[in-house]
């Protein structure tokens, strides 16, 4: 495998995205951009990316607070807003990352996934509603009440965990607009789990957050449940990677 940090110019600025490609790189093959949590690109994304990279996909993991302010804070309330309203830089940036990825020599540009985490899950949905992705996967990520955000939205695979008493019930709101619109999906309830089962913090952090409603915490058998059956749905939905059967 293969793994770099880079710089995507985009009408704002340059945007920083982690990318993990297989090694040797076989042509064409599907690519997967994966759209990090509140917490921004960490160590834990990027292990993330390297799993997709395993699995004989390109993926891209941009740092959506990489342009603008300095300022953390500021750079993850105007990150919010955008999720909140559906429109603003974020999405920008993700176009930029999309486009970046797709010009890729070794993605087919016809292939392209997108995964997201928590905030990112959110920006997985309404992004995959606007933009040319064959397959988009959510955990435990916000749901729109408006169906209408979601319209032209490719096949969508969800997880989020029964224990998340904040976010467990996004899952019944995003099948149900999923039924409603004739969409391919797949929205799973992990028992035992809570929010961000597919993550792992460091021990301050997950200290402070296992305080929540949301019983937030690495949950591992939910999560290798969840890559199974994601990666099977994406498979199905873009086609399999040159080298996996």
């Amino acid at each position: 495998m293969s793994e770099q940090t880079v710089s995507i110019p985009t009408g704002n600025g340059d945007l920083t995205a982690f990318v993990a490609a297989p090694d040797p790189a076989a042509a064409p093959r599907p690519g997967v951009l994966v759209l990090h949590e509140l917490f921004g690109l960490n160590d834990d994304i990027r292990r993330i990316a390297r799993r997709f990279a395993d699995n004989g996909y390109v993926a891209v993991a941009p740092d959506l607070y990489s342009v603008g302010p300095r300022a953390k804070p500021i750079c993850i309330r105007r990150t919010m807003q955008a999720l909140r309203s559906g429109e603003g830089r974020a999405f920008d940036d993700i176009e930029a990352a999309r486009s970046w990825l797709a010009a890729r020599d070794d993605v087919e540009d016809s292939q392209i996934a997108i995964a997201g985490f928590c905030m990112g899950g959110g920006f997985a949905i309404l992004y995959a509603a606007r933009a040319p992705i064959g397959a988009a996967a959510d955990f435990y990520g916000a749901v729109p009440r408006e169906q209408e955000a979601l319209q032209g939205i490719c096949p969508v695979f969800a997880g989020y965990g029964e224990r998340d008493r904040v976010f467990v019930g996004q899952a019944d709101r995003l099948r149900g607009h999923l039924e409603q619109l004739g969409v391919e999906h797949e929205v799973t309830v992990y028992p035992g789990a809570g929010h961000s089962f597919m993550n792992r913090h460091g021990p301050v952090r997950s200290l402070l957050v296992r305080l929540s409603p949301m019983a937030v915490g690495y949950h591992e058998a939910s999560a290798e449940a969840a890559w199974a059956t994601m990666l099977a749905f994406f498979q199905r939905n873009l086609g399999a990677p040159p080298d996996v059967s």
